[in-house]
């Protein structure tokens, strides 16, 4: 696991962005061999997706050859809802970039079998192989996509009912109105992030700060599912000021010496 603290969320997404743009550079993608990217939404993504177009906009990056799997979907909100996850991607980076529209892949939380629709999403993942980057966030509870506290760390894609405590969390885009916000989700198992090549996790804000602890100094606690990120061998987290507050001095100071360490020593 390496741990980058960096001053704010600005900072973060344009260092993430970066690195997921080295990361599809270096793998040269084509039309037979795609790099398959691991999509959140939300808050904390968005400048990380600002910087992605401006990295393309300035004929830094393609997503031509990238093909894209989103972590969840709300169940139950119409095609025509603004909050679906679908418009949220489409609004927040899909039409900016130059990505074909059937390498975008979200679960469908309209099907009308949803235990189908689970299936289907794990065997559409399967069909591509390894996801080679999952980018993701984490919630103040410690939740990786939908994965609530006490989710099994060998989950796979399944539907979950969403806790109090994420729905007052996201109501602030359903009106500031928890009863607006969908009681059930389908969500990418852990056990599904875990099976990807790399994890990059963007943790900013001091609301945060306990998640940030749960996944570096642990223990791992069904509790905390972040915590599940130290089975990981490839994680890498960057993260704000902020979120390191509730961090011991050691543990910060052990993850400054390995970073320094590597630009002294590059593997």
């Amino acid at each position: 696991m390496r741990l980058l603290p960096l001053a704010d969320a600005e900072q973060v997404g344009r260092r993430a962005a970066r690195h997921i743009a080295s990361r599809i550079r270096v793998f040269a993608p084509s039309a037979k061999r795609p790099f398959v990217l691991g999509l959140p939404t939300g808050s904390t993504p968005l400048p990380t997706y600002r910087a992605l177009i401006r990295l393309y906009q300035a004929g830094e990056l393609s997503f031509r050859y990238v093909v894209t799997f989103n972590m969840d979907e709300y169940v139950g909100l119409p095609q025509t809802h603004p909050q679906r996850y679908r418009a949220f991607m489409h609004e927040q980076l899909f039409s900016h970039i130059d990505i074909p529209a059937d390498h975008i892949h979200l679960p469908e939380g309209m099907a009308g079998d949803l235990q189908a629709e689970c299936h289907r999403y794990e065997a559409r993942l399967a069909q591509y192989g390894p996801v080679r980057l999952f980018l993701a966030g984490v919630g103040s509870n410690g939740h990786l996509a939908f994965n609530e506290p006490g989710s099994s760390p060998t989950s796979r894609t399944r539907v979950v009912e969403l806790t109090e405590d994420t729905r007052r969390a996201n109501a602030r885009f359903f009106d500031d109105d928890p009863a607006l916000v969908p009681a059930r989700a389908l969500t990418v198992g852990l056990g599904t992030l875990l099976d990807a090549e790399e994890i990059v996790l963007l943790i900013t804000g001091a609301h945060k700060a306990r998640a940030l602890q749960a996944v570096t100094e642990g223990p791992a606690s069904p509790q905390w599912p972040v915590s599940a990120l130290q089975r990981h061998p490839n994680t890498l987290i960057f993260c704000d000021a902020d979120a390191t507050s509730a961090l011991h001095p050691n543990t910060l100071r052990h993850f400054q010496q390995r970073e320094a360490e590597r630009l002294c020593c590059p593997e």
